[in-house]
């Protein structure tokens, strides 16, 4: 028996949707935006704009998404320091956007974003990412806190990540009138 054992597609998306669900609504939310924005999904000014100040953070988020693209290109294939710099300073900044916008408050969501506006590669990248963005003094300190408190020891210490790719991408689903459908 040489084959290695691999959970089905299914389950994996399944436990991915089951993550987002467990998502605070207002995280639910951010995370399609952004998803919206980052992978250049849905005109995300016309469905997630719900005031002036929306639109401005939308078209803030917009500009520094321009540069999902060159971290996607750069994310290391080890962990040689030569290529942190060049890497790390662009993603720490979108990631203190992203942080500095109070729907992402925990490692969890933050990872589950990320790991789809960049890609499983950038696993191993994102705790130092999320905890250098999370000591940032622009943050209220009790969010600080409560960044920091969320991610977990194994979270920060791991060995190995997984670099299998995202299965759930969450977007906007319309709702349905149930009375207006067939019988």
């Amino acid at each position: 028996m040489g084959s290695r054992m691999k959970p089905a597609n299914g389950a994996m998306t399944l436990a991915e949707m089951k993550e987002f669900a467990g998502f605070s609504s207002a995280t639910q939310r951010y995370v399609r935006r952004s998803l919206d924005i980052g992978l250049d999904r849905d005109d995300a000014m016309a469905r997630w704009s719900r005031d002036i100040v929306e639109a401005a953070s939308i078209r803030a988020q917009a500009r520094l998404y321009e540069r999902l693209p060159d971290i996607r290109a750069m994310v290391p294939d080890d962990s040689g320091l030569d290529a942190v710099e060049p890497f790390l300073a662009p993603l720490m900044t979108v990631t203190a956007f992203d942080l500095g916008q109070e729907r992402l408050t925990t490692f969890s969501a933050y990872r589950f974003l990320y790991e789809r506006l960049i890609g499983a590669d950038v696993r191993p990248w994102l705790p130092a990412a999320f905890c250098s963005a999370s000591a940032l003094p622009h943050l209220h300190p009790d969010l600080r806190r409560k960044l920091l408190q969320s991610i977990s020891e194994a979270a920060a210490t791991a060995s190995g990540w997984s670099n299998r790719a995202p299965a759930f991408f969450p977007k906007w689903v319309e709702k349905v009138d149930m009375a207006a459908l067939p019988n």
